[in-house]
């Protein structure tokens, strides 16, 4: 999937519309940015801009103001901290399209960067409607999608502004296609996924798309339980989707056609109640009492796991292993997460829970890749079309 990159056209003295990702966690109380991970995250493709004396106008959401302006999902903390890390002001319009954001852009300079309110502050965004698209894009030359958190997401300011204007990637968006489109085009083998969370039903169409393309495929988290009770198990009070037990089992015999060893939990660390304070046992995963929810994968599982990745040479995983936010029943993703850390091997974090867990142990910068979108890198695994990446010009 070779799309164009802002290497890839003249930007010098054109004004580019990059939309990035600014949707950062706030603090309710003083509206101080908690977490700045995403606007670091933009600084490569925003700096490549500013020395290549373009003229920046960013965009970005925040939030969900439902399509009203709302101080409280105001981009000024955003302004704020961009200007402090590019070492420059980035002066904040104070409406996204209106007399205040057409002032600011008839007046930027050559190596000057702006920054748009808010889009979601207009409803049309998320519609996509063509008006506000042609409105937006009135304001520059060049569209630059940065956002891969959103690029599953058909919005003005994803994928509508490029109806209208030469259309391509930011560095960060070029590196989520190298690194996932890459283990899903032509992997080092062998190629595993580890795949958990909480329910089946979130990861069908991983699951399918994976099973055509991996070596191994290990699944843990709460949607192992269904896999279970689809092998006649009992679960007891563990998570479990009644529904799907149907296809856990044709998957289960799909992996078994293709030649997929598919690895389930072989014991779990169950307990009576769902927090962290009670007691737990470990029990195969054949041997669930009634009355008990599994909240793990126990020790024997964690090593068998160990072992199926040892010898990978391209990993993706998606989704925590355990009840993450209980610290007795974080074991099994932060060890997972240790193992990762020491391998010789590609290992692509696929967003969302895992790459929080991999984030708290300070593991961070020994993954390849750490993917900036939860729902996005789940879609693509899934092996569906982004609009806001399928917009993008070919190279």
């Amino acid at each position: 999937m070779n799309k164009k990159t802002v290497r890839d056209i003249n930007v010098v003295g054109k004004k580019v519309l990059v939309r990035c990702d600014f949707n950062v966690p706030l603090d309710k109380e003083t509206g101080e940015i908690t977490d700045n991970r995403r606007i670091r995250a933009a600084i490569p493709t925003i700096q490549y801009l500013l020395d290549n004396n373009a003229k920046v106008i960013l965009c970005s959401h925040l939030g969900r103001p439902k399509g009203e302006f709302n101080d409280k999902y105001s981009l000024k903390p955003v302004a704020k901290e961009l200007s402090k890390l590019l070492g420059k002001e980035v002066k904040l319009a104070k409406d996204v399209i209106g007399d205040d954001a057409k002032a600011l852009v008839a007046n930027i300079k050559e190596g000057e960067a702006i920054l748009l309110e808010n889009v979601r502050f207009h409803s049309e965004e998320e519609k996509n409607d063509s008006e506000f698209s042609k409105a937006l894009s009135s304001f520059a030359e060049i569209y630059v999608n940065d956002a891969f958190g959103t690029a599953h997401r058909a919005h003005s300011s994803t994928a509508g502004v490029a109806d209208y204007l030469p259309a391509v990637s930011g560095f960060l968006i070029e590196k989520e296609l190298e690194f996932l489109g890459g283990a899903l085009e032509n992997p080092k083998r062998p190629f595993v996924a580890i795949l958990g969370g909480a329910k089946v039903s979130d990861k069908i169409g991983v699951i399918e798309n994976l099973i055509d393309k991996v070596d191994t495929l290990i699944i843990g988290g709460g949607m192992s339980y269904t896999f279970f009770k689809a092998q006649g198990f009992n679960v007891g009070t563990s998570i479990c989707e009644e529904d799907k037990i149907d296809l856990a089992k044709s998957l289960l015999e799909k992996a078994k056609a293709k030649g997929v060893q598919l690895l389930l939990p072989v014991d779990n660390k169950i307990t009576k109640e769902y927090s962290n304070e009670g007691e737990y046992m470990v029990v195969a995963s054949d041997e669930i009492p009634d009355g008990y929810m599994g909240l793990d994968i126990g020790p024997k599982s964690i090593e068998q796991f160990k072992e199926a990745l040892k010898t990978a040479r391209t990993i993706v995983w998606n989704g925590p292993l355990g009840v993450c936010e209980f610290e007795k029943y974080a074991v099994g993703t932060n060890e997972i997460a240790k193992i990762l850390a020491s391998l010789d091997a590609t290992t692509i974090i696929g967003g969302g829970d895992s790459a929080a867990a991999i984030e708290k142990m300070g593991l961070s910068d020994k993954m390849t890749h750490i993917s900036t979108g939860g729902g996005a890198s789940l879609e693509f695994l899934e092996g569906k079309a982004l609009p806001g990446i399928d917009c993008l010009e070919n190279k």
